[in-house]
């Protein structure tokens, strides 16, 4: 089957090499994610929370893979939408794409409280809302300054991040024993734990929604994608493994700043400042290559006509698609200024996964073997689960959102078919 050209009257260029791709893929994974899951995910699974971390990673890897897969043959802004589209048919492409860009822009409004939590916890809203327009400046000024900033952003969240692993692996406090599975470790437990830890996983999907701007790409993004997780996944069990080791699985479950509360077990207090800057930095970054992201979904949206036509501009200086991420930012910093974190956390997991869902299920109907295949099916089933198991509130609440999105969906081609008539 033949890729998919793009429609509108401008076509970005591409800038963007391996080193770029991996680095924007781990901006968008090292993340606040780190920072803040680890508490709830313990308070879930217990001591079970690095097995929890380990199927995450799992379903993380069938979803790279499938979504990598499809990167290569369909090599354009858009991602599981654009996947969607020509291998399912219209109607999933677009709810890949609803959920997408409905998910990811409560995440957006996620990761700017988080900044605003650590920078001025008192001022949290107004912090948020000036670090959205902040980015969005950055991103519409164009591609290759968004990822000079994000190499930045991950070698000052890496450095954080080591200090924190070698000051807890080295303390008195340090105790090999917490790490072991106990009985308070259960299916269900685990399953929502790593619902919440896929969180801190799904970035690795901004490599694929820029297509259109990665160099040889059929060769880059299947490359860029696996490395990236590959670096997150041992990052995150270093620090999962250290702070456990400290906390204890108890004690990291009432942990408010996990991280934090980890130095200060481990007897380092004067690392608590860093670890403060460093999780202001990583969401700051989380937030950054998300904007990115969304924003080329809307524009590919917007291409099809599922969103406004007039945010399928590409701008003629800057080469990024202006209007979207405007339109994007103007959302997310009012979000930001009226929401709480908690629920635009659990919303957003609950549309990433059936976001991913639809990008097996595309996965699955690409040529090859029944090895080719078994990547998929997993990946498929996986997000399912993990869907399922988060808590009832953000199931039901997600759901709703997305039978909006089919029923403005299906207005939109009755409207359609009757114009045509």
């Amino acid at each position: 089957m033949s890729t998919v050209a793009p429609t509108d009257a401008g076509a970005m260029k591409r800038r963007l090499g391996m080193s770029d791709a991996v680095v924007i893929g781990l901006g968008s994974m090292i993340g606040a994610g780190i920072f803040a899951a680890l508490g709830p995910a313990a308070g879930a699974a217990g001591s079970g929370l690095l097995l929890a971390l380990a199927l995450a990673a799992v379903v993380a890897y069938c979803n790279a893979t499938s979504s990598a897969r499809l990167a290569a043959l369909y090599p354009q802004s858009g991602g599981t939408y654009v996947y969607g589209r020509v291998r399912l048919g219209a109607f999933w492409g677009y709810l890949a794409g609803w959920a997408f860009v409905v998910g990811k822009t409560a995440s957006c409004a996620a990761m700017a409280l988080t900044v605003g939590a650590y920078v001025w916890p008192g001022q949290a809203h107004a912090v948020a809302v000036t670090a959205v327009v902040a980015l969005t400046a950055v991103n519409y000024a164009g591609v290759q300054k968004s990822a000079l900033l994000t190499r930045v952003i991950v070698a000052v969240v890496l450095a954080v991040l080591i200090a924190v692993v070698v000051a807890a692996l080295t303390s008195a406090e340090a105790d090999t024993a917490r790490l072991h599975i106990g009985s308070d470790a259960t299916i269900c437990g685990v399953l929502q734990a790593a619902g919440l830890l896929f969180f801190a996983f799904a970035g690795y999907a901004r490599i694929a929604t820029l297509g259109e701007e990665v160099r040889d790409p059929a060769r880059t993004i299947p490359r860029a994608i696996p490395i990236a997780l590959g670096i997150t996944l041992a990052v995150y069990t270093l620090v999962a493994t250290a702070v456990l080791a400290v906390l204890g699985s108890g004690g990291l479950a009432d942990a408010s700043a996990p991280l934090s509360d980890a130095v200060r077990a481990a007897g380092t207090d004067w690392l608590v400042p860093a670890v403060r800057v460093g999780g202001a930095v990583a969401a700051l970054g989380s937030l950054l290559a998300l904007i990115l992201g969304v924003s080329r979904t809307t524009l590919a949206m917007a291409r099809d006509r599922h969103l406004p036509h007039a945010l399928a501009v590409v701008h003629p200086r800057f080469g990024v698609p202006h209007r979207a991420e405007l339109a994007v930012g103007s959302i997310v910093a009012l979000l930001a200024a009226t929401t709480d974190v908690r629920g635009a956390i659990g919303f957003s997991s609950f549309g990433v996964l059936v976001y991913y869902a639809i990008a097996n299920a595309s996965a699955f109907t690409l040529h090859g073997g029944r090895s080719s295949r078994f990547v998929p099916v997993t990946g498929l089933a996986g997000c399912a689960a993990l869907a399922i198991a988060l808590p009832w509130s953000t199931v039901l609440s997600g759901t709703a959102v997305l039978l909006l999105g089919a029923c403005l969906y299906g207005v939109r081609k009755a409207r359609a078919t009757g114009a045509r008539q």
